[in-house]
């Protein structure tokens, strides 16, 4: 069952074609992550499914619906997006951040109600980040201020949410700490998540379905166990790496080749199988 869906997708900028007549299906009610090497259109593409980016042919389809056609407001109270490095205006406050995401159901003359209270109350409460709602955003770490923007796009109250790079910036800790919480949204609420990520292993970890783009295509999607082997590795990101298992998930790990060797695949591919050596 799908969520998200485009055909015959075709997006760019001015002349320059990013990704060209690409299908693509996002499940619903699980994280799809999307992976590739940088510029291969990653974030193009999530834009374009929030309609952020006019496509230049092809069609995108929200829940059954063309997402051309839609009101705006509509398709903002069935998905929501979190851009890569959102800025802040200097001294808003987190609560006063969180409020914003109610703009969809706000009319001209609608007074703030007891809904918009409760929506605001649980993004802040599932992002524990109650205790620091009356603090700017800017004086927060960088994982506290992440939360601060996914509790906005959670209190868009919305099916659907994609992510734009969430842990960029971010240290290890605060990687896991933001991945984590996706994850229990994901399996307590069935929401619809959909990322770009650039740590492959991060990526095999949380994603039930992985969209490997390049050249303009969908090289490869599936569940990670399924479709992440050393090929697709040398095909999408051009470098050598063994294929292992995470040992606490069993997930695929990616380990690149490289301390005076070289690191990038030049010419014969390094096996389309997935090892099976696990790590002690």
């Amino acid at each position: 069952m799908q969520t998200l869906a485009a055909k015959d997708l075709t997006l760019g900028y001015g002349d320059d074609i990013i990704i060209d007549d690409l299908d693509i299906s996002i499940p619903k009610g699980e994280i799809t992550v999307f992976i590739g090497g940088n510029g291969c259109g990653k974030s193009t593409l999530l834009r374009s499914l929030a309609r952020l980016l006019k496509p230049k042919g092809g069609d995108i389809v929200l829940n059954g619906e063309d997402i051309a056609k839609m009101r705006t407001k509509e398709v903002a109270q069935k998905l929501a997006i979190l851009p890569q490095s959102p800025v802040t205006p200097e001294g808003l406050t987190v609560l006063e951040l969180v409020k914003q995401g109610r703009h969809p159901y706000r009319g001209f003359l609608k007074q703030w109600s007891k809904d918009d209270d409760q929506a605001v109350n649980k993004a802040l409460d599932v992002t524990n980040m109650a205790y620091l709602q009356d603090r700017t955003v800017d004086s927060l770490s960088g994982g506290q201020r992440q939360r601060a923007w996914i509790a906005m796009t959670l209190a868009q109250d919305t099916d659907t949410i994609l992510l734009d790079e969430p842990t960029t910036y971010l240290d290890m800790t605060h990687q896991i700490d933001v991945l984590d919480l996706l994850f229990e949204l994901n399996e307590k609420d069935g929401r619809t998540v959909v990322m770009v990520l650039h740590d492959l292993n991060l990526a095999c970890r949380y994603a039930h379905h992985i969209v490997a783009i390049r050249d303009k295509q969908v090289f490869a999607q599936g569940k990670p166990e399924e479709i992440v082997t050393c090929n697709l590795v040398h095909e999408v990101f051009q470098m050598k790496c063994d294929v292992t298992f995470d040992p606490m998930f069993g997930t695929p790990m990616c380990i690149p080749h490289g301390r005076g060797r070289c690191i990038y695949a030049n010419g014969a591919g390094t096996g389309t199988g997935t090892s099976q050596t696990a790590l002690n």
